[in-house]
């Protein structure tokens, strides 16, 4: 055996840092693929994200005061919506609303914070939703700040409805996420289903799968 090896020493080397070589590429290529996977789920959901003004337990409270105010307001302006720019539509057309919902419950509550709300981009960090988790990317959202909005901030996906499935703000549940299979591609819906975890497959390579898997 150790002749064997002498003898195709040259050649063993030059596979051995073919296959590292390989795994660097493949490694690489798989973050490629889920940053694409990200961009292309990110045109198809609209985010929901409220952030509170600071991080005090008085604050944080009213963050979630907010949230069931606009999110019941918006539970009816959405009903029946389609797709995600009807969806994105009908956000802009009450944003006025939505302002308006979260002032007077900030007032009905003893404060006097200003608010903001915009259907802009931001930038998320990866975040998980009961089974489902989301890549870190740039995503839509309906963006309500509270105040200064340097406390934690409640994120859902507003669309597809993963907000409003039965009792409000409870986690995904199995309507949601059949809400959310029909907006997304099979692949696309492997990678934010359960782990978040995103693996590339190579049709007829199935040992290039498993290295994957690994």
């Amino acid at each position: 055996m150790k002749q064997f090896f002498r003898k195709h020493q040259n050649i063993i080397e030059t596979i051995f840092l073919l296959l590292i070589l390989m795994g660097g590429c493949l490694w690489k290529y798989q973050d490629y693929r889920m940053q694409q996977t990200q961009q292309d789920i990110a045109q198809k959901i609209l985010r929901f994200h409220v952030r509170a003004n600071s991080n005090s337990s008085a604050d944080q409270a009213l963050k979630l005061k907010v949230r069931d105010a606009v999110g019941s307001y918006m539970q009816n302006v959405l009903e029946g919506v389609d797709n995600v720019t009807e969806c994105s539509r009908k956000v802009q057309e009450h944003l006025p609303q939505v302002i308006q919902t979260a002032r007077r419950t900030i007032m009905e509550e003893g404060y006097d914070y200003t608010v903001s709300a915009q259907v802009e981009t931001v930038g998320f960090p990866k975040k998980t939703y009961g089974d489902y988790t989301f890549p870190a990317g740039d995503y839509q959202a309906l963006n309500v700040i509270i105040g200064s909005g340097k406390g934690h901030n409640w994120w859902c996906v507003m669309y597809p409805n993963m907000c409003f499935q039965g009792a409000v703000y409870e986690a995904a549940d199995e309507e949601a996420g059949k809400s959310l299979k029909q907006v997304l591609s099979e692949d696309e819906y492997d990678a934010v289903l359960k782990s978040g975890r995103y693996r590339v497959r190579f049709k007829y390579l199935d040992f290039l799968n498993r290295f994957l898997e690994k």
